[in-house]
């Protein structure tokens, strides 16, 4: 098996520098549990999960694998202190970020010895939580699903290295070897991926939402703004047309339901809902428009990846959604995705023999 030692197996302790993200609803202990196995980083997705599904999940995955793994906190969640002293309660050896921690929470996690890795958009975002102490940053360019910003990650990503000294680890775009090749070429730590192990074995979104994926092509993404009033990139479904052309106060009303039904699954109080709306507003300067339109996402998701209704939910998806064809476990996948890596490396390094041997 072949390996390749960047700083982001150095700090964390993992065999391959390959992440999982934390993706809502797919990224639970089975495919965590089994990317820690296979040697990379797995990542808890705690935004869906109510504090005691979490503390269930990081459990359960605590018993399926002895080697390190990750969970991602929303930062603007009102109860991210009780979360991250829970990962610290745990051992968990990373908390990641979907938004930039704020400085106390990165301290508090360094002082106990968690490993922090925020994920950013912007070269300025990286400058900051790095002054803040973070340890590393994922990078996600606009070919990522999901939230997603317009700047590509051939673009973004050598903005972030030249911007900071920290491991950067680049996502949006990367499937196979090389891709992961081409990261460590730019001076990347790593690469994390969500669509590629949303497409595994050990992937629990449903198999018929699994062929849906595969049997789209490179044109079948969109960025929408209407699934909850921030750039979204999703599988451009019926449901994803629908909205597009429907009328913003219709687009407002289906998001208040559906806050009503998050609430009823979670048990929320609407003094918590209230508080986590107004720390969203300050943290991602959104308009109360788009703050009630985010209450959309966990539930049209949900409906998707969880109970696999293509024409009632949303799919996230990366733009690599056109050009992956298989479902292979997590194992196969990393060792193929290393074994490809080392091989390109080899190649290139060849290419640099051939040269000084020229007269």
């Amino acid at each position: 098996m072949s390996r390749l030692s960047t700083p982001l197996t150095e700090l964390v302790g993992i065999e391959h520098p390959v992440v999982q993200t934390g993706m809502g609803w797919v990224a639970g202990p089975r495919l965590v549990a089994a990317t820690a196995n296979a040697g990379g980083l797995g990542i808890l997705a705690s935004a869906t999960m109510t504090f005691e599904e979490l503390e269930a999940a990081v459990a359960k995955t605590k018993e399926h694998t002895g080697k390190p793994f990750g969970v991602n906190i929303r930062a603007d969640a009102t109860d991210a202190p009780e979360r991250i002293e829970l990962l610290i309660r745990e051992g968990v050896r990373v908390a990641s970020f979907a938004l930039a921690p704020k400085k106390e929470l990165i301290a508090r996690l360094k002082d106990a010895g968690v490993v922090v890795i925020p994920s950013i958009g912007a070269a300025k975002h990286a400058v900051k939580v790095a002054s803040w102490g973070a340890d590393a940053v994922i990078v996600q360019g606009g070919e990522g699903g999901g939230h997603t910003g317009p700047v590509a990650t051939t673009l973004l990503l050598p903005s972030v290295l030249d911007a900071v000294d920290i491991p950067v680890v680049a996502a949006g775009g990367f499937f196979d070897g090389r891709g992961l090749a081409a990261a460590l070429s730019y001076g990347a730590a790593g690469v994390a991926m969500g669509t590629r192990f949303l497409l595994t074995r050990e992937s629990t979104v449903p198999d018929a939402v699994k062929q849906e994926y595969l049997n789209r092509g490179l044109q079948d993404t969109v960025v929408s703004l209407r699934v909850d009033g921030m750039p979204h990139r999703v599988l451009n479904t019926d449901l994803v047309e629908r909205l597009e052309h429907s009328g913003r106060w219709r687009g407002l009303a289906a998001a208040v339901s559906n806050a009503l039904k998050f609430k009823g699954m979670t048990g929320m109080k609407w003094s918590t809902i209230v508080r986590d709306g107004l720390a969203m507003r300050k943290t991602k300067d959104l308009t109360w428009s788009q703050v009630i339109m985010a209450a959309n996402t966990p539930m049209l998701l949900k409906a998707g990846l969880v109970e696999g209704n293509t024409h009632a939910g949303v799919l996230a998806a990366g733009q690599v959604t056109g050009i992956i064809e298989d479902l292979p476990t997590v194992e196969e996948l990393i060792d193929r995705i290393v074994d490809d890596a080392v091989a390109r490396i080899d190649a290139i390094s060849a290419l640099r023999r051939g040269a000084d041997a020229t007269p």
